[in-house]
Order: structure tokens, then sequence, then C-alpha cells
């Protein structure tokens, strides 16, 4: 996987140079990189000089000047030049082993690789951390990265990851301890499995680890229609009211959203999220929007009637209840919202993410709007494909409606800014 251009910013250097998409990068000061790590030591520089491979296979040396922090402005089509480290376990809780077949093809991609990990905040498990990735990892002085902890119990975390390295879990965390390497600590609750005093365990262990653990999150196990082989179970009302109480007595420990709600419990004020450094695990996601909502200067009314339907997940919606609640004191503004319901997976699956073309068809068809606004996770990063391989054009032909997609899933501001 070469180190290909994917993307050229306007205005760049890298436009100054005549660098096209679909140009590689072989090397930069005659070194070649590994990944983005790579890329972004050897471009802190304000002398360089730049191999390349141009689409049409001729080499091309550039010599540059530049600024010390100045960025190329080159996007490469993946974060990684080499192989990605593949996963080597088999968790019985993994969502990937839980998919049909007939969706988009990364979607069955299982990594486990350190640097994507750094560098896009991707779950790792540190089951194929070998010495040189420590070595690096410590002359680099990488961090914070993001470690699938689930439970510090040597046995147990064999047995849930089905793979005899995953024993060696605390033994690697107190090597990041050591060596000042901060990280981020997920726990996938599997009832029966790490919740109750195992979970107590693991997060007693993590203590003992300081500073170095950045937060703590605590997600439900998924479960999907499709899953075989050994059953879990779903994490009900008692279950969720157990994990609530015992994440409380530990600091920078926090339940994503779906254990409030199954539970019927408040979402926590603000300050219980810290940094809300876990948004994308689902922690805090409610919270973030609802606090962003709150500064977010709404206008008195607006020229032209609108009756917009926000369609989104059934985890969402106690949100978009309240901020629809708001938006309707707007004159002129019509704002309703939809929850939709997840027939392509299963009730159990509740996220925005995972919702379908069919599933969304479904819910928003009947509906009279003006247009219909989506976040845009529903779709493949830079694309308007649906994880089901369908696309949003697919979606307007059957429904016959106009759609909005935000960008930015934790915040109505690009919904309030389009009104004015």
């Amino acid at each position: 996987m070469p180190a290909t251009v994917n993307k050229v910013e306007k205005n760049s250097i890298a436009e100054e140079l005549g660098i096209e998409i679909g140009d590689e990068i072989l090397s930069i000061d005659n070194t070649n990189m590994e990944d983005m790590i790579d890329y972004g030591f050897l471009c802190k520089t304000d002398y360089m000089t730049i191999l390349i491979k141009k689409n049409n296979g001729e080499l091309e040396e550039i010599e540059l000047e530049k600024d010390y922090d100045e960025d190329l402005g080159i996007v490469f089509e993946s974060a990684v030049f080499d192989k990605i480290k593949p996963c080597l376990n088999h968790c019985i809780f993994c969502f990937v082993d839980q998919q049909p077949k007939g969706l988009r093809n990364t979607l069955y991609i299982k990594d486990d690789d350190y640097r994507l990990s750094y560098l896009q905040g991707t779950y790792i498990t540190l089951t194929n951390l070998k010495d040189k990735d420590k070595e690096r990892i410590k002359r680099l002085h990488l961090g914070p990265f993001y470690i699938s902890v689930h439970t510090t119990n040597p046995d147990l975390r064999i047995k849930m990851l089905k793979n005899p390295n995953a024993g060696k879990a605390l033994e690697n965390l107190k090597w990041f301890r050591k060596n000042k390497i901060p990280f981020h600590a997920q726990i996938v609750l599997c009832p029966g499995y790490n919740d109750g005093k195992e979970l107590e365990r693991t997060l007693a262990d993590l203590a003992e680890l300081k500073n170095t653990v950045l937060s703590v999150a605590i997600v439900p196990v998924g479960i999907t229609k499709f899953r075989n082989g050994e059953k879990l179970k779903q994490v009900d009302k008692k279950c969720a009211e157990e994990t609530i109480k015992i994440a409380s007595k530990y600091k920078r420990v926090c339940c994503s959203d779906e254990f409030f709600l199954l539970a019927d419990e408040k979402f926590p004020p603000a300050k219980y999220y810290g940094s809300f450094s876990q948004l994308d695990d689902g922690v805090g996601s409610i919270r973030y929007l609802l606090e962003d909502f709150k500064k977010i200067e709404l206008p008195e009314e607006i020229s032209t009637p609108q009756k917009v339907l926000f369609a989104t997940s059934f985890a969402a919606s106690r949100a978009l209840e309240k901020i629809c609640s708001k938006l309707n004191k707007i004159k002129n503004l019509k704002a309703e919202y939809v929850a939709v319901k997840s027939d392509y997976w299963g009730e159990n699956i509740t996220v925005a993410g995972l919702i379908t073309t069919d599933d969304l068809i479904k819910s928003v068809k009947d509906k009279q709007c003006d247009y219909v606004v989506i976040p845009s996770v529903m779709l493949r990063p830079y694309s308007q494909d649906f994880l089901d391989g369908k696309t949003l054009d697919y979606v307007k032909q059957q429904t016959g409606k106009d759609f909005l997609v935000i960008n930015n899933i934790y915040s109505m501001r690009e919904f309030v800014e389009q009104l004015k």
C-alpha cells in the first residue's frame, strides 16, 4: 500500500509543486515511509527532498524550502503505507463477525494497528504489539492511544478475545505507565462475563495506573440478528443500573449514552464526561449535542415557511425531542423527528451509523416535510454511500424527498445557519 495521493489541498505547497491525485510519494530525504507518523516527522523541516512517482510512471525529485511546521497539503489514500496490522483475535462480541454478506468491503476489515489508534483514534487490543513496536512508540513518544481493555483478568480476557496473548493486557498497560504513554480505555460490557465484580476488578486495576489512563468508556455489547455461535446476553435495565453505579466510584470512568437510556435515567451533566474524549464511542454524545445547542443563537423567524424532519437513531431521539421543541418556537418553522427502526440489524442496534437505506426509506417515506435532515455518520466518509452499498440518490428517488446532510454530527449549527 504505497503513499498514494488522494487529494491535494487548494493553494497548498503540493498544488504549487504540481503534485496530483494518484502520484506516489516514494521517499522524503532518502527515507522510506511506513505511515503518516513517518511522514509527519519527516515534514518537520525547513529543507526537504521529495521523490515522487508520477501517474505516468516517471520519477521526479523535488527540492523544497519551506517553514518548519508548514504542511504540504497532501491527503493520502491511507494512513499507513505498508500493510495494516490485522486483528488476530476472535472476540466473542466482535461486531464484524455479526455482519451479513453484501455490505461495503471496508466493513469486513479487522485491524488492530497501533498506528491507526494513534493517528485516527481506532481501538487496539495490544495482542499483536511487538517489541519493535514498543521501541518505536517509546522513541517517538507517541500517544495517546485508544485501547480495548474489556477486562484485566488474564484468564477471562483470553476467553473473551480467544487469543492466548490477550492475557498480557495489564502487563502491557503497566509498560505504558512506566514510559509515560497516555491512553484511553474501552470496555465492551458483556453480561455474565466482564460485568459486576469483574468490572470492579478491571476499574480498580486501571485506577492503579493513575493519570496514564486519560478516560475509560464502558459501552454495551452490540448484538445483531445475524449473530451465530456463542450466545450473549443483551445489557438490560438491571445491568445498566448496576454498571452506572459501579462506574460512579471511579474517576474518569464514563458509561455510554445507551446505559442511561436502558436504565431510564437522566443523562449526567457535562462535567461527568470531562473533555468528552470518547464521543465517537457514544460516550456523552447526546449531552454534548444538547450543550452545544444551548450556545446557538436561534432566529426569531424565517422568511419562508419550512417543515423539516430529522431522521435519527433511537439513541439520539431523546436529544432531538428537546431540540425540536426549541426549534418550533421559530416562526414559520415546523420541526419533527423520527427514530429509525433497525429492521435490518434487529431491534438491539440503535445507533445512527448503522442505519441502512431501506430502514431509512420506510421511516421517512410517508412523512410530510420539505426536506429530511440526516447526520453524516450514516454515510461513508467523503461519499454518498450507505453501509449497504446504496446511495443517497437512491433514497431520494425512493422517497421523493430532499435531504440535508449534517457534517458535524455533534452540533446543530449547520442546520440553524442554513435557515438564515
